[in-house]
């Protein structure tokens, strides 16, 4: 696997598709829940009168057996996709694998408790034996999803493959709990997120994030490799993209400067994704990984105060040239606060926060993802909150507004991006993204 990255690659250009058309194939590797970053690639695709193939997870029956969607679930799940599903279960990870008769990780977990996670032991031989047969699993369903896929391309035909899958914590009853401390706890409930990553569970969760997020990827890689060489061989071209997160440079103090959400766990499987995209694109394959800003979603909001590096991209819409659009999303911005507060005291309670002394050595590059401290979690949290009660609904934030946006903005870019990619990892910095915004 190739070394780590030593600075971000920024995309500078907004790119235009020149390969995908009417009746070519986009296949998203992942099922699309709620609101996330696959729904404005999803809409590129289809805008390009693309036909959309998606997969399944598959679902738990009441003894945590894995299953296909009932035929009510899987029109439901093609209803919100629009477009057909494989119905043939893709759950990625080994949380809730074992070899006949043994425990699953999850079950490992059962006697962890907020008392004694730190000290708690794994048996990590079963371990490996349940992560052995969570890949056979995956990879024999995987192989099965490539045989069918197989047949719903014709001859003729681009493909386009959107990997989204991502995650990976077990379900340990403790953990919810622990996370809070983790990503949350300020003064006394505070915990570093290195002591995570030191216990048994920590290592458990690493190793997961890699299977979900990123070894995912090689074995898509790997097993379609049969049907790319038919794609190609006919003439036509096939593409992989997936979702990173590698910190993203936006405005601090008048200038584009790059930053992180502290402490991201993730980071690693993150990067790990990354030299599967390296990988390939070393062996002719057009695989690239693109990262994206910090947005607000389901899975994100564990992580309090992520919003704050997505909030400069108003000032960056600004300082790509502004117009009626952004001044009408100003106003509406403006609208969601209380009375007595201005979207400019918002972005300096962001700046002043981006530009205290106790965040700088957390927006060194070659040392992310880094261990939170204290401080920087107080400060984080802190400013968060601080953010949230300048608004009249807490549950209607200028974040998510913004985020909505990103959606879109990020589809259109991965998309037109595709078509002839700058290189295997890519960055999309708040300044591309407010000139797509701005048009």
């Amino acid at each position: 696997m190739t070394t780590a990255m030593q600075h971000s690659i920024p995309l500078t250009s907004i790119p235009e598709n020149t390969v995908f058309g009417k009746g070519d194939i986009f296949v998203l590797f992942g099922e699309l829940f709620g609101r996330g970053y696959a729904t404005g690639l999803i809409d590129a695709a289809k805008a390009a009168g693309m036909d959309v193939i998606g997969i399944t997870v598959g679902r738990r029956d009441d003894t945590g057996a894995l299953r296909a969607l009932t035929s009510e679930e899987h029109a439901a799940a093609e209803d919100n996709l629009g477009g057909n599903i494989i119905n043939i279960p893709l759950m990625a990870g080994f949380d809730m694998d074992a070899p006949e008769g043994g425990q699953n990780p999850t079950e490992m977990l059962s006697g962890m408790t907020l008392d004694n996670w730190q000290e708690f032991k794994l048996d990590w031989d079963q371990v490996d034996r349940c992560r052995e047969v969570g890949t056979a699993r995956f990879t024999q369903s995987l192989g099965q999803v490539m045989e069918q896929l197989d047949g719903m391309i014709p001859e003729g035909r681009n493909v386009f493959f959107a990997h989204t899958m991502a995650g990976g914590i077990p379900r340990a009853k403790a953990f919810l709990a622990i996370a809070n401390r983790i990503y949350k706890g300020r003064g006394a409930r505070h915990m570093s997120s290195q002591s995570l990553l030191d216990a048994d569970l920590g290592k458990l969760i690493l190793q997961n994030f890699d299977e979900v997020t990123a070894i995912t990827f090689g074995h898509l890689l790997d097993l379609s490799s049969a049907l790319r060489e038919r794609i190609e061989a006919g003439g036509n071209q096939v593409r992989y993209t997936a979702y990173g997160y590698h910190g993203t440079r936006v405005l601090i103090g008048g200038e584009y400067k790059w930053q992180t959400y502290t402490s991201y766990t993730q980071g690693y499987a993150k990067m790990r994704l990354e030299g599967f995209a390296q990988d390939a694109w070393d062996k002719g394959v057009k695989a690239t990984v693109f990262n994206c800003p910090e947005i607000r979603t389901n899975s994100s909001d564990v992580f309090a105060g992520i919003e704050l590096s997505l909030l400069p991209l108003l000032e960056a819409l600004r300082k790509e040239g502004g117009g009626e659009f952004v001044d009408d999303l100003w106003a509406q911005c403006q609208s969601m606060l209380k009375d007595d507060t201005s979207i400019e005291q918002v972005l300096k309670t962001v700046g002043d926060y981006q530009q205290n002394p106790a965040m700088q050595p957390f927006y060194e590059f070659t040392g992310w993802p880094k261990a939170n401290s204290a401080e920087q979690v107080d400060m984080t949290v802190g400013t968060s909150q601080d953010i949230v009660a300048m608004h009249k609904d807490r549950k209607a934030l200028v974040s998510d507004v913004l985020s909505s946006h990103v959606l879109d903005a990020t589809g259109q870019l991965i998309f037109g991006s595709a078509s002839d990619p700058d290189g295997p990892v890519l960055w999309l910095d708040h300044d591309v993204v407010a000139r797509v915004l701005i048009g």
